[in-house]
């Protein structure tokens, strides 16, 4: 059975960081792309990062670009969200997810409010909430 559980989640205010830690079990997710999407309340689940086998691809929501960092170990089938500079508006549950398909196939966008995006596997995913 496939299990992705997210760690790190947390009440922080706007500007601080937090890391985010997703691990993964129940698969070889060796050849996995893996990666994070969010969905704040009464918002639809939205593309944040993706990374792919290796870390030689790396995408990135333009609403995150430059304060968030994704970094993934492959040997311990495990991937990080490192948020740096957090804003109100990063406020969601945060999803880890993983897919085989290649990354740059991947939702880069909004999927609906319930919707699995296309992607094979999410976590329960993590609170994050940042106050002003």
């Amino acid at each position: 059975q496939v299990q992705l559980v997210e760690s790190g989640g947390g009440l922080v205010q706007a500007g601080d960081s937090l890391r985010l830690s997703c691990a993964a079990s129940g698969a070889t997710f060796t050849w996995y792309g893996m990666g994070w999407f969010r969905q704040a309340p009464g918002k639809e689940r939205e593309f944040v990062a993706v990374i792919n086998w290796d870390g030689s691809r790396i995408y990135y929501a333009d609403s995150v670009k430059g304060r968030f960092t994704i970094s993934r170990d492959t040997a311990k089938n495990a991937v990080y969200l490192q948020m740096n500079n957090l804003k109100p508006e990063d406020t969601a549950v945060y999803y880890c997810v993983s897919d085989k398909a290649d990354v740059g196939s991947w939702p880069f966008s909004s999927c609906g409010t319930s919707s699995n995006c296309g992607i094979d596997y999410w976590g329960k995913g993590s609170l994050v909430t940042v106050s002003s």
